[in-house]
């Protein structure tokens, strides 16, 4: 599961989380930017790298690394490319401090000692995921982080909880933004699944899915409409087959000829079907 590109998205996307997990932000966490820098001589890459508003002066930088995997050198690296990339922007910066995430302290590396005034000095803080809370507890934002570390078994109940609750919280951004990292977090976990079926998994319906919101936004265009018919047709037999094998000539012909404001019906009535049977149901209905 690659979990760095799924914190780095959720970092993008909400910069402040990362002041979220630590006890004491800074005051101007609000004005941060997340960003990814090189340090040449000897090359670092350093992804995570929160930078202080240039307007205010002098600021702290926050380097953040998420370390899912064991390394028995992580804090060597950590700390020489901080150190490194601070000092080639000392006018940059007042200070530096280091947030080490972690799913729990067991993938910790084991020979800390040479670090313990970095590690017990306050500039370095180290979160461990699983001694966070409940995950049905946390802010959203927190709880998305949470989820990557869920067992498999757990993980859809989990995701379903966060996507109803984003739907009631009108979580700002939008939960069209939390619906579309939760789909992420799944697909990556079950990546023996088709992203169509993790949709169907979470109970999303087809208007909250990524495909038709930017088969919306193409409609948008003069003479679309069609297309976007046409789209979110394709779009629901793919589910169904997905779902029941495959469709009959004649169902697949109904389902081609229905408008859109009612396949928007049906994309939501699919999650409810259990067979074919139903589907036929529903056509004949209408």
């Amino acid at each position: 599961m690659r979990r760095d590109s799924i914190f780095y998205k959720l970092f993008q996307q909400s910069p402040t989380l990362l002041f979220e997990l630590l006890t004491n932000p800074p005051t101007n966490a609000d004005a941060y930017r997340f960003d990814s820098v090189a340090v040449k001589e000897p090359k670092f890459e350093i992804d995570g790298v929160f930078l202080p508003p240039e307007n205010e002066g002098a600021g702290v930088v926050y380097f953040c690394e998420v370390q899912f995997q064991k390394d028995e050198q992580l804090y060597e690296r950590v700390f020489a490319e901080s150190s490194l990339y601070f000092y080639r922007n000392r006018i940059r910066f007042s200070d530096w401090q280091a947030v080490i995430i972690y799913p729990s302290r067991s993938l910790e590396q084991r020979d800390i000692y040479p670090h313990r005034s970095f590690l017990n000095g306050g500039q370095v803080h180290r979160v461990y995921l699983d001694e966070l809370g409940d995950i049905r507890q946390l802010p959203l934002w927190l709880a998305l982080m949470v989820l990557t570390t869920v067992e498999e078994e757990q993980a859809p109940q989990e995701a379903r909880y966060l996507v109803e609750r984003s739907r009631q919280e009108q979580a700002q951004p939008s939960s069209s933004v939390i619906i579309e990292l939760v789909t992420t977090i799944m697909v990556y976990k079950f990546e023996q699944l088709s992203r169509m079926e993790v949709e169907s998994m979470l109970g999303i319906t087809l208007k909250e899915t990524r495909v038709y919101r930017e088969i919306k936004e193409e409609g948008r265009e003069e003479g679309r409409e069609e297309g976007r018919r046409e789209e979110a047709a394709n779009l629901i037999i793919r589910l169904l087959t997905k779902r029941f094998g495959e469709l009959s000539e004649e169902i697949r012909s109904s389902i081609s000829g229905l408008t859109l404001p009612v396949l928007e019906d049906l994309s939501e009535a699919v999650l409810d079907f259990t067979s074919l049977v139903d589907l036929q149901a529903w056509l004949v209905a209408r």
